[in-house]
């Protein structure tokens, strides 16, 4: 009987120990993760700044000065060591988050996820983000290998990390997860940067549009889906003369949309990407110098998508944030200018029906048989065996779906053509932007950015002002792009691209500021087609109405108008949904809530109810008015924003005021503003009795939360922080201002920043969140910008990194 015990006793304690060291599922070995000597209690330590730190391949000392805020100040002699220390540090702070973002843009996940992630993998596969990379890559091979340099330096940087990380040191992601960081190479930067270019690549709804088209007609789709609407407030100031444009328009010529249909398209980048940026000239600020501000809207994550440095060489020295995996600042200042980003929007992915020949080898174009391209993309799954996908690709680009993906049309496809799989050098713009000294510097650093297309703010010491849209964008026939076009017409092809320097710009102009909100880019007199896909039209109101308001404008009035919680959207509908709604069946409570919106100020702030009794009623009004395109058969989008507003208030009586799942087809949108406000009042009052109040602060609760949405404990929620979409303060539940920024153009400059984080990936760090609650109450950071390699009183240590001696 002992014996047997023993057995027993010995077969569960080898039970235990399997289940504490091997993945099971979703669950980690947590043997591994709870170990003592390696789990996450060794992750709770903070990163050291001070001590010196041999890196392999550096030609000179680099000095890394550490602030109070660990933002590290490097200076290096020269910019190889300058980015391999660039690629060193990053790691240090933010490798798994370095690592995992690019996983993500070439459709890897499955490898450290396992079989959960594999139609993501594929779709990004066939989205063509690996083959991206490569053309981007090979572009820098054959044309610019001085960048590629850097690419590289900043590659080994990472890898000096990499290669000195103890195993029990690896960042608690690893562990959770059970796996170990690889090495970094070039094509993890331009996978990176291909990331960032599908996230900011726009709507992309052509195949949708189609869909639309085909249902309700031309007329209907055109009064819905306009080219502009009728209040344009564009990037570029309505006065501007393009005469000097020489180069025309393509000719139309006389293809038609292919009316194809198709139930269900890959997954697109978050609506609310974008950002604002401004400047105002010398002439319009109080102290004479100009002022320059920068915010992008993104999804608020931890890690925090950016990570601030300053990166110093003999010959400039730069500032500001920059994103893990890519080189130099992105959007800061140096000795000379500053500069930011806002999202452009515009069309440049284009969408083909593929007709194939009986084999799939060749497809119609020109009346011809084509050849077609096959990459077989092999998708690894943890324990599993690897899924291979076989992908077509035409002269157009990457058949994202046919019979194998999404589509069951044996003979046909639909081919992506995107201006992200060109190749380019993305990354010489920053390295050239950090350098650069005048408005000609910035604008030569410009052409070299193929995509996303976006609004470059400029300003200098010099006094100088500007804003270019910059990408590289083809030159469209009126309406290209709108819909799915015929892949074997030539004339469906882009025919030509319009020169950079005809893409719309302003330099200093009369008004005295410029500014963009990922409004219209132009007005109809610009020569060129530019696409409408539902560009913001509240957000650029508020803000050019305020530089027009006055004066002169100071720091304080930027970051006033950072955290700007006016609601002009439901300003310009609200009291008319009041003026026009019947109430004489309200309930008691539907009166309260009614006279509580009554009451309201159209301010976003937290404590107000008003906003969420808007966004509750807002939302039932969308769903119910634009029930026609609620489909499950049919990819389908529904109208703008603006453009429903519009319709209300000036179509109230059109077809579309009804609601499908009711008998009665004559409703008006009177009648839509009463059973909307009903259905609202109700969810309230649930809200109510559940949470004892509906207050915008609670009612939005705003959060931040980490990369592997599965992780509470490393998020942050409840923020207590006004505005919403559509807001200059653009913070909604899990998306919005992602870094603050506004630069004086003293000499040299000075600089307030902050954003929904801190500079550390470590969720165990005092740095990881430490800045999440000044910048929900509109709090800056002064950014300590060092003129030399010395340093001052909010220096909390050094480290040096030294070359590697072989003696």
């Amino acid at each position: 009987m002992k014996y047997i015990k023993l057995l027993i006793s010995f077969a569960l304690t080898f039970g235990v120990f399997y289940a504490l060291n091997t993945k099971l599922g979703s669950i980690p070995p947590l043997g591994k993760f709870l170990n003592p000597v390696s789990g996450i209690w060794q992750n709770e330590t903070d990163e050291a700044v001070i001590g010196e730190v041999a890196i392999p391949g550096l030609e000179e000392k680099v000095t890394v000065h550490y602030d109070e805020q660990m933002i590290p100040h490097v200076f290096a002699e020269n910019e190889h060591d300058l980015y391999k220390a660039q690629g060193y540090l990053t790691a240090k702070h933010r490798l798994w988050q370095l690592e995992f973002q690019t996983h993500a843009a070439a459709g890897r996940l499955s490898e450290i996820i396992g079989e959960a992630a594999l139609e993501y993998d594929r779709t990004e596969r066939r989205r063509g983000m690996d083959y991206g990379a490569e053309q981007a890559i090979a572009y820098m091979e054959q044309y610019d290998t001085e960048t590629l340099r850097f690419v590289q330096d900043y590659a080994d940087g990472v890898n000096a990390f990499i290669n000195q990380l103890d195993p029990n040191n690896y960042p608690v992601e690893y562990k959770l997860l059970d796996y170990r960081p690889e090495a970094w190479s070039p094509k993890k930067t331009a996978l990176l940067l291909m990331y960032m270019t599908k996230m900011l690549a726009g709507y992309d709804d052509d195949l949708e549009y189609t869909n639309v088209l085909r249902q309700i007609g031309e007329e209907n789709f055109n009064l819905l889906f306009p080219d502009f609407f009728d209040s344009t407030d564009p990037v570029i100031p309505k006065d501007t003369d393009w005469s000097y444009i020489d180069v025309p328009q393509t000719k139309l010529p006389e293809s038609q949309a292919v009316l194809d249909t198709i139930a269900e398209t890959i997954e697109k980048p978050h609506p609310d990407n974008g950002s604002n940026n401004w400047a105002v000239s010398a002439e319009k600020s109080v102290t004479g110098n100009p002022i320059l501000a920068n915010d992008p809207h993104l999804g608020l994550k931890l890690p925090s998508t950016w990570f601030v440095m300053q990166l110093s060489t003999p010959d400039h020295n730069a500032f500001g944030a920059t994103i893990p995996g890519a080189l130099s600042i992105i959007s800061g200042f140096n000795q000379n200018i500053a500069w930011g980003e806002t999202n452009a929007t515009r069309d440049v992915i284009d969408w083909y029906k593929i007709e194939f020949n009986d084999n799939r080898t060749q497809y119609k174009y020109n009346g011809q048989w084509k050849d077609v391209t096959l990459r077989v993309e092999d998708i690894k799954i943890r324990g599993k065996e690897s899924y291979k996908d076989s992908v077509l690709y035409t002269h157009h680009g990457p058949v994202v779906y046919d019979k194998n993906f999404k589509s069951e049309n044996e003979h046909s496809g639909y081919a992506m053509r995107w201006i992200g799989h060109d190749g380019g050098n993305n990354q010489k713009t920053f390295i050239e932007l950090n350098k650069a000294k005048d408005y000609e510097d910035y604008v030569n650093a410009l052409k070299y950015w193929n995509a996303p297309a976006q609004n470059f703010v400029f300003a200098s010491t010099k006094g100088d002002i500007a804003l270019w849209i910059q990408g590289k964008f083809p030159n469209k026939w009126e309406g290209q792009g709108k819909f799915l076009m015929d892949g074997s017409n030539p004339e469906n092809d882009w025919q030509s691209y319009i020169p950079q320097e005809f893409n719309a710009h302003t330099k200093n102009p009369e008004r005295g500021f410029v500014s963009s909100a990922n409004q219209h880019p132009v007005d109809e007199n610009y020569p060129f087609y530019v696409f409408n896909d539902g560009y913001e039209t509240y957000r650029n109101r508020v803000i050019n109405t305020y530089f027009n308001s006055k004066d002169k404008f100071s720091v304080q009035d930027f970051k006033d108008l950072h955290n700007n919680n006016h609601n002009l959207k439901a300003k310009e509908l609200v009291p008319y949904m009041l003026e026009h709604m019947d109430i004489s069946s309200f309930t008691e409570y539907e009166k309260t809530v009614y006279k509580e919106i009554k009451d309201w100020n159209f301010s976003n702030d937290i404590d107000e109810v008003g906003p969420s009794i808007w966004r509750q009623w807002y939302g039932e009004l969308y769903k119910i008015l634009w029930d026609e395109f609620d489909d499950e058969s049919t990819a389908l989008t529904s109208p703008f924003t603006y453009q429903t507003i519009y319709l209300l208030k000036n179509h109230g009586e059109h077809e579309f005021m009804d609601i499908l799942a009711t008998d009665d087809k004559t409703e008006t949108a009177k009648d839509l503003f009463r059973i909307a406000f009903k259905e609202a009042s109700a969810r309230l009052k649930e809200i109510r009795d559940e949470d004892g109040n509906y207050a915008w602060g609670n009612y939005k609760a705003t959060y931040v939360g980490h990369l592997l949405q599965a992780l509470p404990a490393f998020s942050r929620f409840d923020i207590p922080i006004g505005g919403d979409r559509n807001i200059v303060n653009a913070t909604s539940k899990n998306h919005g201002p992602s870094w603050r920024m506004i630069v004086e153009m003293t000499t040299p400059p000075t600089a307030l920043g902050i954003y929904p984080g801190g500079q550390s990936g470590n969720p165990g760090s005092q740095y990881y969140d430490n800045f999440i609650d000044d910048w929900a109450a509109g709090k800056y950071h002064r950014l300590n910008f060092l003129q030399s390699n010395e340093a001052n009183n909010t220096i909390i240590g050094t480290q040096t990194l030294t070359p590697v001696s072989y003696d």
